[in-house]
């Protein structure tokens, strides 16, 4: 278990099979000041994140720590991109609209091509360059959580249109948790904004009721993150179409 010290806010790992049963008392390695476990937590199962993220102590914001940065492809463009000039480019782009023209508003029922989505990944390291290079190469603004701090960091200033997180994301920190918590804690409207996607190992990919028992938008299962960005597209789609007449009303484009 981790124990938060109250005076310099340094988190302090406890042996579970070593501490008393009751509240007990430690002192702090850092600051010399003596904490004060609180109630012993209930066991948790690690794959309800909901509930583990109701527990959790507050997270304080560091006083330095390195921002995540918008995540740079090795080789991200093809050979036929990299031949595009800018004005075919740009002349693909408005054949794109025109192909939409007609069918529905593509502003409050999908994204517009040149306006790309921005997704921040918490995932452990074995994933995270996989999501990330599939992500960016299908049009996406990837910004990747080293550790829990960036991700707070990340989530709190706003401006992001998805959030994936893995069960294991930052694990010796109860990571996955701390994420939850936060896109808990925002307000409905902020909510809303904000595509949440698990992936996991044992879940099923889209099944919307383990996604509502883990309180996100949509889960995916590892062994389909060759077409995530498919799966991912195909989920918003449908996220779109549910709140079109909410974003119609509050004049909000789609996600």
């Amino acid at each position: 278990m981790i124990v938060s010290c109250t005076n310099c806010a340094a988190q302090l790992q406890v042996n579970e099979e070593k501490a008393p049963a009751g509240p007990f008392k430690i002192r702090c390695p850092k600051c010399n000041s003596s904490v004060n476990s609180g109630p012993r937590p209930p066991t948790r199962d690690k794959s309800t994140l909901a509930s583990d993220s109701a527990t959790l102590p507050e997270l304080p914001r560091p006083e330095a720590t390195a921002p995540t940065t918008r995540f740079e492809p090795k080789a991200s463009r093809t050979e036929e991109q990299l031949s595009t000039s800018p004005v075919e480019e740009l002349g693909r782009l408005l054949a794109a609209l025109l192909d939409q023209n007609g069918k529905s508003d593509p502003m409050l029922n999908s994204r517009p091509l040149w306006n790309s989505r921005r997704v921040l990944i918490c995932t452990a390291v074995v994933h995270r360059e996989t999501v990330a290079q599939q992500l960016t190469e299908h049009n996406y603004q990837v910004f990747v959580a080293q550790d829990i701090r960036q991700a707070v960091d990340r989530i709190r200033d706003g401006q992001l249109d998805v959030v994936l997180l893995d069960p294991e994301f930052d694990a010796a920190e109860q990571g996955a948790a701390f994420v939850t918590r936060e896109l808990n804690i925002l307000r409905p409207l902020q909510r809303r904004r904000l595509f949440f996607v698990l992936l996991s190992p044992a879940l099923r990919t889209m099944e919307s009721h383990a996604a509502f028992l883990h309180n996100v938008n949509a889960t995916v299962n590892f062994r389909d993150i060759a077409d995530l960005p498919r799966i991912l597209e195909q989920a918003l789609r449908e996220y779109n179409e549910l709140y079109k007449e909410f974003n119609a009303a509050f004049k909000l484009n789609a996600l």
